[in-house]
């Protein structure tokens, strides 16, 4: 991973994203997820199907941090997609087969990390989620919604939720999807074994009754319902909207092939023995606050 071609900057901001589209109306803002299929990380496999590699989740992750930092008037969240039928249809499977082992084991620990972020923020910063599918949804797209304070799917009669990497990959979803389907959104056991097994996934009302969303709703009246719900969350949550926002500026650093240098860390790389110094140091010259 040391070589010019495998790195991977994290640092990004708004007016770089290829994948997501950032908007803010009042006390709510949008993550539309509009992936371009010609904007992979890497060469050699296309994001079809808002399908995502780990250059879309670097793009989410900075955003979640802008909404919960830059943002305080934002309460509520709504995350959805600007694609017909189509909400996400989890990591794209491409890019896992021209991966090593330890590129798909660091690919895995972001989305996670993503995801534990976005139920931080709902649990500590009074920032509430709620998923808008508005087609189909699957693998790591449904564990993205399962992040999600509330799921509703529009019920159009094909749009659905699955977890389909047992019978289509013989692989166990890898971003918390079985646990939260069962300790977060305490699906019945037995319906989530068979939930699990079904490559086409469950729809409509079934997907409800079954507690793998909150509600459905017709094409008609989806848009109205998924703002009057975001509207809600909003009313109900306890993030104070007057505060000032922190702008979350690049940050600078300099690198060379043995170590990375920020204003206030350095890190030293010994890439024989797998290891990493850190160093930290205080800033220098500012007068502490007595409260």
């Amino acid at each position: 991973m040391s070589s010019t071609i495998n790195r991977v900057d994290f640092r990004t901001q708004p007016e770089h994203y290829r994948h997501w589209r950032l908007t803010f109306d009042g006390p709510v803002a949008t993550l539309a997820m509009d992936v371009a299929e010609d904007g992979g990380l890497r060469p050699g496999y296309k994001l079809k199907l808002n399908s995502y590699d780990l250059g879309v989740d670097i793009e989410l992750h900075d955003a979640l941090q802008r909404i919960r930092f830059e943002h305080p008037e934002v309460q509520s969240v709504v995350v959805t997609s600007m694609k017909d039928r189509i909400f996400c249809s989890g990591a794209n499977i491409f890019m896992l087969g021209l991966s090593s082992h330890a590129w798909k084991v660091n690919f895995c620990k972001f989305p996670n990390e993503t995801r534990n972020g976005i139920e931080d923020s709902s649990r500590h910063s009074g920032l509430k989620f709620i998923a808008a599918l508005n087609g189909a949804c699957a693998g790591g797209g449904y564990e993205l919604a399962l992040a999600c304070d509330e799921i509703l799917l529009i019920d159009d009669r094909s749009s659905s939720v699955a977890l389909p990497e047992v019978p289509l990959l013989g692989v166990l979803p890898g971003t918390g999807g079985l646990t939260r389907v069962t300790d977060k959104r305490r699906v019945r056991h037995d319906h989530a074994d068979i939930f699990c097994t079904l490559v086409e996934g469950v729809r409509g009302q079934r997907a409800k009754d079954w507690r793998l969303v909150d509600d459905v709703v017709k094409p008609a009246r989806f848009e109205a319902a998924v703002r009057e719900r975001a509207l809600a969350l909003a009313e109900g949550s306890d993030r104070q909207p007057g505060g000032q926002g922190i702008a979350l500026t690049p940050v600078q650093r300099t690198e060379s092939a043995q170590r990375l240098s920020y204003r206030y860390v350095d890190i030293e790389l010994d890439r024989e023995k797998r290891q990493a110094t850190w160093t930290v140091r205080a800033p220098q010259g500012l007068s502490l606050i007595h409260i």
